[in-house]
């Protein structure tokens, strides 16, 4: 009997591991799995012990936006050095450690605006690690040893046009969208003539298809279902356009161009058929898929200035289309609710990051609570429903640096990663490993 008791105890508690397991996600890409701010993980804290959140390991790594990724027990993330020369920095991190398994670097002279480093998340893909730098190096590893498969200098192939049209070159920013798989496809926004959207072999760097004539903006792409078939949503720097992502026929596009210069930087949002979209200075644009195809328009609204704005006018930040709500992060901070149907606002709180320009906030699902890493390098836990925000809890994770903006005592603007119930996040110093076990 005593040890039946115990065979089956061992075999809860081996379930149990097994189930703890099955329910661990990686972080492989820009926003997360699904590419929508998602995390599905659970057994994770339902609130934190301490003001500052127990560091398992920290690194230091040089300046950059690029937010990490992990897949597979290992971290990326890219950088960007000055000397002895210029150059960027693909990095490779055992995800329990810290310790450093493997670096590319390379030569990259810097011709943008706020140099601090590169743009875009590493996008990991069975196997394979893509990187995409901030003036068009993009390189395929071994997301293992790092070794390069393949690389590709897409400024010099495609001759990236700046964002006045008059010929100048490269984004004013740099090239900031990760890279999309799908399929065998490589999927990059670069803003070339006639390749504004450009789909390359995964195992080979060669182009498969180039499509629309569109300014780049920084706006990852996104799979979404339309009538039953995949389609490649895409905000470029004139127009929200769907694609079919085998070929790059133009299904259909919806202009919005800017007022002042493209600015979008938020990935395109999709919930229920709707698409989603918000900038700084052209605030917001409500779509809905056609039923067989293309697409119309639900609301559009814009204040008189980024500081006297209405429905949402997003900077960094993505916000997130939730049934009938939408919220998301203002222009100088303010975390906002919106009635999905009207784009009306239902309510606006400043709690979660101070007011400031571009003061942003991340926001991550999971489960019915939502997780918002702020400028300031604190981790929130909260709920936001249509009767307001309600924090639940908060910690500080990393230090604001100077690097990526030289106001306010620095800032972190880069995307957190959620996995393995660890948050990893950067400032312009180091690369932390926080504990989100209970």
């Amino acid at each position: 009997m005593l040890f039946s008791f115990r065979s089956a105890s061992l075999v809860i508690l081996l379930c149990g591991a097994a189930a703890g397991l099955a329910c661990a996600d990686d972080w492989p890409q820009w926003r997360g799995p699904g590419r929508d701010g998602v995390w599905k993980e659970t057994g994770v804290v339902e609130r934190f012990a301490s003001e500052q959140l127990p560091i398992e390991w920290r690194v230091p790594v040089g300046p950059g936006y690029s937010g990490p990724t992990v897949a597979e027990g290992r971290v990326y993330l890219t950088d960007r050095v000055t000397e002895p020369e210029q150059g960027e920095r693909i990095l490779c991190f055992d995800a329990a450690t810290g310790q450093s398994l493997w670096t590319v670097e390379y030569p990259c002279e810097y011709t943008i605006s706020y140099t601090a480093g590169p743009r875009a998340c590493v996008t990991v893909d069975r196997g394979l690690a893509f990187a995409l730098g901030a003036m068009g190096h993009l390189h395929c590893l071994d997301a293992g040893t790092g070794q390069t498969i393949w690389k590709r200098d897409l400024d010099a192939d495609y001759q990236i046009q700046g964002q006045d049209g008059k010929g100048s070159r490269m984004p004013i920013w740099g090239l900031a969208a990760a890279p999309l798989v799908h399929g065998e496809l490589v999927i990059l926004q670069l803003g070339a003539k006639d390749a504004c959207i450009v789909a390359l072999d995964r195992r080979t760097g060669q182009q498969r298809w180039r499509a629309l004539d569109d300014l780049a903006s920084y706006s990852a792409p996104i799979i979404v279902p339309q009538a039953g078939r995949e389609v490649l949503v895409c905000w470029t720097g004139n127009s929200v356009a769907g694609l079919q992502p085998e070929s790059g026929e133009v299904l259909w596009r919806y202009p919005f161009g800017p007022k002042r210069m493209p600015i979008g930087v938020a990935t395109p949002v999709v919930d229920r058929g709707r698409v989603f979209v918000s900038s700084f200075y052209d605030g917001s644009l409500m779509l809905r898929l056609g039923a067989e195809s293309g697409v119309e328009p639900v609301w559009q609204r814009a204040g008189e200035s980024e500081t006297n704005t209405d429905a949402l006018h997003c900077m960094i930040s993505t916000p997130v289309l939730v049934g009938d709500y939408v919220y998301g992060v203002d222009s100088y901070g303010q975390l906002r609710c919106l009635d999905a149907a009207s784009g009306e606002r239902v309510w606006e709180d400043q709690q979660a990051t101070p007011r400031a320009r571009w003061s942003n906030i991340h926001l991550v699902r999971n489960g019915d609570r939502w997780w918002l890493f702020n400028e300031r390098g604190q981790l929130i836990i909260a709920r936001l429903t249509p009767q307001g925000y309600q924090e639940i809890s908060r910690t500080q994770l990393i230090e604001p640096t100077e690097d990526q903006l030289r106001q306010r005592g620095g800032v972190c603007w880069s995307h957190p990663a959620f996995a393995n119930r660890r948050v990893f996040a950067r400032n312009d110093r180091e690369l932390v490993c926080g504990n989100l076990a209970p």
